[in-house]
């Protein structure tokens, strides 16, 4: 729910500097994040459990450009520990399925960190000015 909401308000961000581009593709992320809550509270349901849906991590918003990539870094290598942990632990307890749906949700978050990775990539080799500039396109 914290990625959801942090990759939102990036993505509003970027589209209010008329980065447009970069502003879709972090908006797309927010929507796979919200896709990923919806399916685990199914999830947690079918379980009989109670999904607990109050006690976020904290939200770092990120003032410019570069801030927001790391800071979406380091929410994506959470995810990433959180999501293997409980791999582990579906695994240990035989629920294949739960299991099978967090590999599915952690395909995602390895693809979003390789995806920021490449942005802080481009960042460091062309420059901030030359990045920013790719961003804008008129919709």
């Amino acid at each position: 729910m914290t990625a959801i909401n942090q990759y939102f308000l990036h993505a509003e961000m970027c589209e209010n500097w008329n980065y447009d581009r970069l502003g879709d593709v972090i908006e797309k992320r927010s929507i796979t994040e919200m896709r990923h809550a919806e399916k685990l509270i199914e999830r947690i349901l079918f379980l009989e459990g109670k999904p607990i849906v109050i006690n976020l991590n904290k939200i770092h918003i990120g003032d410019e450009v570069p801030k927001m990539h790391e800071y979406d870094h380091q929410a994506e290598e959470e995810s990433i520990r959180a999501y293997n942990e409980a791999i582990r632990l579906a695994a240990e307890v035989g629920d294949n399925n739960t299991k099978t749906l967090l590999e599915s949700f952690l395909k995602d978050e390895e693809e979003h960190i390789d995806w920021i990775e490449a942005q802080q990539d481009q960042i460091n080799q062309i420059g901030i000015q030359n990045y920013l500039a790719q961003q804008i396109y008129e919709k």
